[in-house]
């Protein structure tokens, strides 16, 4: 791990703006979304598919996990802690975005290709995770996720990721290396 710490000081500011998405309001959760499509994971493992996670998350156009189409690498979800963080020390808000970071951004380098982790045609793996936080933040607020992929070659994507609070504030910045190893397909199992 590597970590670098500034204390708060006045400079220039500029951000990039947060794109105009469906709001979370409009979109089911990934929980709802998953209880849609349960049937197409073998039992043994319908339990762990919807198993409760501590980060509430809603797909803004989520790809079909078992059968996707090649699709633009831009991913957007919103996301914030499931239930009520009662803390307000901001370095726990700021490690529950950290592990959230990592949900869907693999997925952006998958989308141009048509597979996902459950396609049963590639094997993924994070292979370095780098972030910065740029601005305070509440997690039991809902904040967009934008993600894209601006490359994919030699079993590797590179994918990065805004955070923005609802406000349109940028932040949060990520960058991630992924393993995207192709496979021979199989059926689910």
């Amino acid at each position: 791990m590597a970590a670098s710490f500034h204390i708060e000081e006045k400079g220039w500011s500029h951000q990039h703006k947060m794109k105009e998405v469906k709001g979370p309001s409009g979109v089911l959760n990934r929980n709802e979304q998953r209880k849609l499509i349960v049937d197409k994971v073998p039992e043994k493992r319908r339990a762990n598919f919807l198993n409760p996670k501590p980060i509430e998350i809603r797909d803004v156009d989520p790809p079909d996990l078992f059968n996707p189409e090649p699709t633009s690498d831009k991913n957007f979800l919103w996301f914030k802690v499931d239930g009520t963080l009662d803390i307000k020390e901001q370095w726990i808000h700021h490690c529950f975005l950290a592990y959230a970071s990592d949900v869907s951004l693999l997925g952006s380098g998958n989308r141009p290709h048509g597979v996902s982790a459950y396609s049963g045609d590639v094997m993924l793996a994070s292979l370095d995770h780098a972030m910065w936080f740029h601005e305070k933040i509440n997690f039991n607020d809902w904040h967009l996720y934008e993600m894209d992929s601006p490359f994919s070659g030699a079993a590797r994507s590179l994918n990065r990721g805004k955070v923005f609070s609802q406000d349109g504030t940028l932040v949060a910045s990520v960058a991630q290396e992924g393993l995207m190893r192709p496979l021979k397909r199989r059926p689910n199992t």
